[in-house]
């Protein structure tokens, strides 16, 4: 089981890379995964059927373990997951024409998707089954989204993720509340949780539960995202839309309707959704001209019907509805991959565009015929054996009792019979000969062999499993006797059960149907010109807009362009309510002193000026000195308070930092202009925000009633980290969680402020070995012609820069390994080298950085957040948890023993980031504006001689 998955998992990340490599035929390499997957799953049933278990006690604190289990049920979806997934990939073989970045990321996508699929219906946890129902629907959206560049793909992806995002968030309430009423937290404990009737709020758990497994199954009134989500290459359609993603809802709605069918709220909500979504979509199939939207709104309305079904929570039903839920992935990937291979071939979709098509393809017609007599429950396919046991159960189920049960029944042979109907329409529209040129069946081309095998094969199945369906029966019969318990009553699966009530009643539906598809005219009198109920499609853009009024008004109460405004209601909430709640609540004891050491006292006032200075000051540079005056102040008292590696990291934070703003102010005028309006409200808000910070934390700090965690934090750095260096240790081994959260912000950080800067343009560099290079500046590597470095270079900054920047390096490689047991660490001996490359571009200009490291910035923070995330894995893969550290000690000659920990490579990664972040903001907001500016220089001096010459 865990082996598939892995399979699954790897097929996707190397799809890319086959396809760019052998084109459109890694297609049928990738089918040989989910086509092994497939045979496997097959040779369990081939004795007696064995559940696999697994179970990874990874987060037990909120429920978080990964719990895997394969039984029949699940074994039953895989099968129509890899089975069909299969031939789908070798469909797309012959579908598509190559493009080579497309068509890899799409393979990816399709490879991705069986494996998230897989995963979702083997996990017996319900956190994780709802991990892999979310990254189905992203992976929806993105194969829906395929042709980006419509306007209608983008529309249908972005609804579908929408819906079903939407549905899934509401199951993840219900997960929740259900796993908290009950403590249950599985589908197997689950099935065997006795007191759920009496659970409180389960009610309301079940709705929410199904609100998500019905938008995945496009039930109404969730419907409407199915037929859009047409815009999606057939071969996404033939997948996703028919045979996997789909069935997810169904699957889920499978699962739990043994146990969860005895609360009153299931059945008033799934039966009715059902058979609604199966007659109202099954009449509105009967009013479209595309092929494809045919078959969407046939496939809604058969999806309504199975729901309906396996709903009812009964041994027949689930025999009757699982049966329905194999013959419908057959028939419907079936015609999907039919119609795909029609309008590759011809062009075009539309019905009353194809006359003839039947006569010039007839083996397509066969196969489109077989596999749609399926879908009407036309004996001897798969799909009448279904049906015939489904109205058994409606028939003489004891679950459904009285008007119900009447009303259930002639629902679904009220939809059955439009189910005939529609099928006949499909056929006669797409083969039929309506005595009408058609240049686009005359001129089509020849259809490949990998359009119509894959098919043909399904339709093949269709017809097998119709004539035997002992394999169907004893796959669903597994399931069955696993969840209810063996009974000699079980009903079987069987093409002929002799002539009875069900058998009369079926060739009434099929006789109707094709009395109704006969006077399709007549009927088509009887469509609205719009929808009688209104339409959902409308309904869901009437919601965006009027969210996207909504947020335009609460924007423009809150946003009213003005930044000093903004700021002020954010600075005025934080005074107001902490301070009512100060006031009005219970208050404990302060105890303060003035200061440990006069020393403390004198930074604090030289702390306290600088930051009233830098308020008054005009000239921006001025200022600036001023607020690093403030940071330095601080650095000096953390130093006081015995905190050297805060000391340290506050002073190379505050020296970048200084170093940026003066990049910044460069494209600024040097003097600030003279505030205006409101001066001395600023002045008192400054002051009240001060004052509360300070009381707060004076509260904060005397609050405490317990022991601090920082006197055993020391200890458990030394037991766990192996490092004498406690803030170093928590960072890069006890909490390095937060910190691989942060550092990967600071990448996100580093690429949005090049992105701010180069727009449009590219912003990577071709990256390269450093060369030694002859004649240039005696103390610089480079003498290029920069103007910003010529013009203004100091002899003295050169030296300085040559004296200093090996020694800096040095320095932070020093921090560097020895932060685990000194002050310094990754962070802080990347801000040294940070520096130093930074003197360099100060010295020489953006020329002179391009020497010291001509490397690209993006590789930088790459192999970076690589590093940190192959630190936190890897141990993984020796069983223990993530970023669990381990310890070397390894005897060198004449050094003597070296201590190596493991954290050691996760605090690498972070010193890359640390340099891959500066070197990004000196390449954009140093050297790219320097490059600007000397453009907009030499325009202006081409205009100036143009106006010249003209003059002249």
């Amino acid at each position: 089981m865990i082996t598939l998955l892995t399979a699954l998992a790897l097929s996707s990340c190397i799809a890319p890379l086959l396809v760019l490599r052998m084109g459109n035929r890694a297609f049928g390499v990738l089918a040989l995964v989910p086509a092994a997957g497939f045979f496997w799953t097959v040779s369990l049933f081939q004795s007696e059927f064995r559940i696999q278990e697994f179970h990874f006690d990874w987060f037990p604190a909120a429920n978080l373990g990964i719990d895997f289990r394969l039984d029949a049920l699940a074994a039953l979806f895989c099968l129509i997951i890899l089975g069909i997934g299969a031939l789908v990939l070798v469909y797309s073989w012959g579908y598509f024409e190559f493009t080579r970045r497309r068509l890899s990321v799409f393979a990816m996508q399709m490879a991705a998707f069986a494996f998230a699929m897989v995963g979702l219906v083997i996990s017996d946890s319900l956190l994780l089954m709802y991990v892999f129902w979310e990254i189905t629907s992203i992976l929806s959206f993105l194969l829906v989204g395929y042709y980006g560049e419509r306007a209608s793909s983008r529309r249908a992806a972005g609804q579908a993720l929408m819906v079903t995002t939407l549905g899934g968030l509401a199951m993840l309430m219900g997960i929740v509340m259900l796993g908290q009423q009950t403590g249950v937290w599985t589908f197997s404990e689950l099935a065997e949780y006795k007191n759920l009737y009496s659970t409180p709020n389960v009610r309301i758990a079940v709705v929410l539960l199904l609100a998500g497994a019905l938008s995945k199954s496009a039930i109404a009134p969730a419907h409407f995202w199915l037929p859009g989500a047409m815009a999606a290459p057939t071969p996404v359609s033939a997948y996703l839309h028919s045979a996997a993603m789909v069935k997810a809802g169904i699957y889920l709605v499978a699962r739990l309707s043994p146990t969860l069918s005895v609360i009153p709220a299931w059945h008033l909500v799934v039966i009715p959704c059902g058979i609604f979504t199966m007659i109202m979509a099954g009449w509105m199939a009967l009013r479209q001209h595309d092929l494809k939207l045919i078959l969407a709104y046939g496939t809604v309305s058969q999806l309504g019907f199975i729901v309906s079904i396996v709903g009812t929570g009964s041994r027949a039903a689930m025999l009757a509805g699982l049966a329905v839920t194999v013959a419908h992935a057959c028939f419907k990937a079936c015609l999907f991959m039919v119609v795909g291979a029609i309008d590759h071939a011809a062009g075009t979709r539309d019905i009353r565009k194809l006359d003839g098509l039947g006569a010039k393809q007839p083996g397509l017609a066969i196969i489109a015929t077989v596999a749609a007599a399926s879908m009407a429950g036309i004996a001897p396919a798969l799909g009448f054996v279904a049906k015939e046991q489904v109205l058994d159960v409606l028939i003489y189920e004891q679950a459904l009792v009285g008007m119900p049960a009447k009303l259930t029944l002639a629902g679904a042979v009220i939809g059955s019979v439009l189910t005939v109907a529609y099928s006949l329409y499909f056929l006669y529209g797409a083969f039929g000969t309506k005595q009408k040129t058609s240049p686009a069946v005359e001129n089509m081309h020849h259809i490949l062999p990998n359009l119509w095998i894959p098919p043909l094969l399904l339709a093949v199945l269709s017809v097998a499993f119709g004539v035997m369906p002992k394999p169907v029966d004893t796959v669903i019969g597994t399931h069955i006797a696993q969840t209810f318990g063996s009974s000699s009553s079980d009903h079987h699966l069987a093409l002929w059960h002799g002539f009875t009530p069900v058998l009369a009643l079926t060739c009434a539906i099929i006789a109707i149907g094709s009395v109704l598809y006969w006077q399709r005219v007549t009927v088509a009198k009887f469509h609205f010109q719009k929808p009688a109920l209104g339409s959902a499609d409308a309904a869901y853009d009437l919601v965006i807009q009027s969210l996207h009024k909504l947020s335009l008004k609460m924007t423009a109460i809150t946003q009213r362009g003005s930044l000093p405004l903004n700021e002020a209601i954010i600075l005025g909430t934080l005074v107001l309510f902490p301070l009512i709640t100060l006031i009005g609540g219970r208050r404990n004891t302060i105890r303060m002193e003035l200061w440990d050491t006069p020393v403390q006292g004198f930074m604090a006032v030289l702390i306290m000026v600088a930051a009233i200075a830098a308020t008054v000051l005009r000239n921006r540079l001025s200022a600036l000195i001023m607020v690093g005056l403030t940071g330095y102040g601080i650095s000096i008292l953390f130093a006081i308070h015995g905190a050297p590696d805060l000391a340290l990291t506050q002073m190379l934070v505050e020296t970048i930092s200084m170093v940026v703003f003066v990049l910044v102010l460069r494209k600024l005028p040097s003097n600030a202009p003279t505030p205006q309006g409101y001066i001395r409200l600023r002045a008192w808000l400054a002051v009240a925000v001060g004052l509360t910070v300070t009381i707060l934390g004076a509260f904060a700090i005397s609050a405490r009633n317990t022991t601090p965690v920082s006197d055993v934090i020391p200890k458990l750095a030394k037991e766990i980290g192996h490092g004498a260096n406690a803030v170093n240790v928590l960072l890069v081994d006890i909490r390095a969680w937060d910190t691989f959260g942060e550092i990967s912000v600071l990448v996100i950080v580093a690429t949005g402020v090049a992105s701010l800067v180069y727009r449009t343009r590219s912003f990577t560099r071709a990256s390269r070995r450093p060369i030694l290079r002859l004649g240039g500046s005696p103390w610089l590597a480079t003498n290029a012609p920069d103007a910003g470095a010529n013009r203004n270079r100091s002899l003295m900054v050169e030296v300085s820069t040559r004296v200093l920047f090996s020694s800096m390096i040095l320095l932070s490689l020093y921090f560097f390994f020895a932060g685990h047991n000194a002050p310094g660490g990754g962070f802080a001996g990347g801000l040294v080298a940070a520096l130093a490359f930074t003197l360099r571009y100060l010295a020489g200009g953006r020329h002179e950085l391009d020497e010291a490291i001509p490397i690209d910035a993006g590789r930088i923070l790459g192999v970076g957040l690589l590093l940190s995330a192959a630190a936190a894995i890897t141990p993984v893969a020796f069983g223990y948890p993530p970023l669990t550290s381990t310890v070397w000690d390894i005897p060198l000659p004449w050094i003597g023993e070296v201590h190596i920990v493991s954290a050691m490579f996760f605090d690498a990664g972070v010193y890359l980031i640390v340099i891959g972040l500066v070197l990004h903001i000196l390449r954009s907001l140093g050297a790219q504006l320097d490059i600007d500016e000397e453009m907009r220089k030499q325009r202006a001096r081409d205009r100036a001689r143009r106006l010249a010459r003209k003059e002249s």
